[in-house]
């Protein structure tokens, strides 16, 4: 995806239509899932400012269209190794507590319908670190989809300093 490329994801139709509809992206073969209620945009790789003294998976600081984003780096933030961004990389613009946050992630796969009754509470205990920020587990055209609950995943990140 080029640095020119954006994907506009809310609709006119107003948010009700999004309720139940992940957007779906990769990290390494892991299939995760956002619903479409906090994503505004799908955005490409584009120069970022680090900035210091921040947890190593905030990668820093872009510049969207004269506002600034602090971005993220999925994979780090589940505590898995950092690897060189490719043409598939991407960002996922997220709003989240009156702000948009980068998500970096591996690659956007689809955008997929998932009601109630498909979604299963995740295990109430794991090893792996980012399972603390599942909202739910689902099985989607026979892929496993792990659900991230936006509150959990942001919640140290964003409080108050």
């Amino acid at each position: 995806m080029s640095t020119e490329t954006s994907i506009q994801v809310k609709t006119e139709d107003g948010l009700e239509d999004l309720r139940g509809r992940f957007l779906t992206f990769l990290i390494d073969d892991t299939y995760y899932g956002i619903e479409l209620l906090y994503i505004s945009e799908i955005i490409g790789v584009q120069p970022i400012t680090r900035i210091p003294g921040l947890p190593g998976y905030f990668k820093g600081i872009i510049n969207l269209r004269g506002k600034v984003a602090p971005i993220i780096d999925v994979r780090l933030k589940f505590g898995q190794e950092e690897r060189a961004y490719d043409d598939k990389t991407c960002i996922i613009m997220v709003n989240i507590s009156e702000m948009q946050v980068g998500l970096i992630v591996d690659m956007v796969a689809d955008v997929v319908s998932m009601d109630d009754a498909i979604r299963n509470p995740p295990p109430e205990s794991s090893a792996r670190t980012g399972d603390r920020y599942l909202s739910s587990i689902a099985n989607v055209g026979g892929k496993v989809v792990l659900n991230i609950d936006c509150d959990k995943f942001f919640q140290s990140d964003l409080r108050p300093y």
